[in-house]
């Protein structure tokens, strides 16, 4: 569907916290070419650089809070104008509302940006929950990794970089996902609907090792 497409591929990676989104758009960030653009990444960069947006930032998120929508949907509008962006990209963890949702299809109509497909990843509460108290995150190029379900080939090593550092949100704790998970439902849930009346939406089953829903969501977008 994509392989040959001089026009660039441009998805939406969607689901509850813990399904594995940006293990699976760093899959098609390699497989493709195109940019994986994280939007809590973006906005842990702006804490880590100690900047007054991350200082403001920074209380909100270690609640399980969400960023404020015109400071995001600033962010993703200089992001894909950079030149690592010409082949595409794939949003990640945003939009997470629906009006974030009709924001971002504004912003992308103004730039003549079409998005092909929103894949939404389908899993368990329960499963959501024990993967993301074991997951941890390589430090040089952010690859995800799970003490249970994805452990890189050799310990230690990232399979990606080779890097030896790996860290892990202070932000993963029980309580927080289950805010998180309750957020989800009552705020992003609906973009769900959002995209599948406008005939965008792939959903698919996000259980089972990471190399088997790769061949999943390949599958479904070349149909």
């Amino acid at each position: 569907m994509f392989e040959n497409s001089n026009e660039g591929m441009h998805l939406v990676i969607t689901g509850a916290p813990g399904t594995g989104k940006g293990t699976q758009a760093g899959v098609l960030k390699r497989k493709y070419g195109i940019c994986h653009l994280s939007a809590g990444e973006m906005l842990r960069e702006e804490i880590r650089k100690g900047t007054p947006v991350g200082k403001k930032l920074e209380p909100l998120l270690a609640g399980g809070n969400f960023a404020p929508d015109e400071l995001i949907i600033e962010m993703v509008s200089n992001r894909i104008e950079e030149d690592d962006c010409k082949k595409g990209f794939i949003l990640d963890g945003f939009p997470r509302t629906l009006n974030q949702a009709e924001v971002l299809d504004k912003m992308l109509e103004g730039k003549g940006i079409k998005l092909n497909a929103v894949l939404e990843i389908l899993v368990p509460d329960k499963v959501i929950v024990e993967r993301i108290l074991g997951r941890y995150t390589c430090v040089t190029c952010g690859e995800s990794y799970s003490d249970k379900f994805h452990k890189p080939a050799v310990e230690g090593v990232c399979d990606i970089c080779g890097g030896k550092k790996f860290s892990k949100r202070l932000d993963d704790t029980k309580e927080t996902i289950e805010r998180r998970l309750e957020k989800y439902r009552n705020f992003t849930y609906p973009t769900i609907e959002y995209y599948r009346k406008k005939g965008v939406l792939i959903s698919v089953d996000g259980n089972g090792a990471v190399d088997v829903v790769a061949a999943r969501i390949n599958e479904l977008l070349k149909r």
